[in-house]
């Protein structure tokens, strides 16, 4: 008698993560709550370009620059974003590219929901 081989059966996506404990749970929400803000989210798309001063964050995002070093000093508390010192120059860049994969998984969820409720009223 011939047996099949039959692959190890592998667990759904849902069942593969072990529930955060309640420090990983604080240090998600502390990671949304730096991302809620639109400013931040600002900075954080002029970033995606490459390393810039706070000058040329001023520059690109149109926020002023007490916002802009504001909002620096709180991605950067939050790991986010990365400092270094060129002379007289602080120079910021992206510490953690996870962000733009969480906010284009964002938009396209609020994308897709948009769309069904558009398409719910159209009924």
């Amino acid at each position: 008698m011939i047996k099949k081989k039959t692959s190890p059966k592998r667990p759904s996506p849902r069942q593969a993560h072990k529930p955060l404990d309640a420090n990983q749970l604080q240090a998600v929400a502390g990671l949304f709550a730096v991302l809620s803000e639109g400013s931040r989210l600002t900075i954080l798309q002029a970033l995606q370009s490459g390393p810039m001063s706070v000058g040329e964050l001023v520059e690109r995002s149109g926020l002023k620059q007490a916002n802009v070093s504001k909002q620096l000093s709180s991605l950067l508390a939050a790991g986010v974003i990365a400092r270094r010192q060129d002379g007289n120059r602080a120079i910021y860049s992206i510490a953690m590219p996870l962000v733009f994969e969480l906010c284009n998984l964002v938009c396209r969820g609020v994308a897709r929901q948009a769309s069904e409720r558009a398409a719910a009223l159209k009924l």
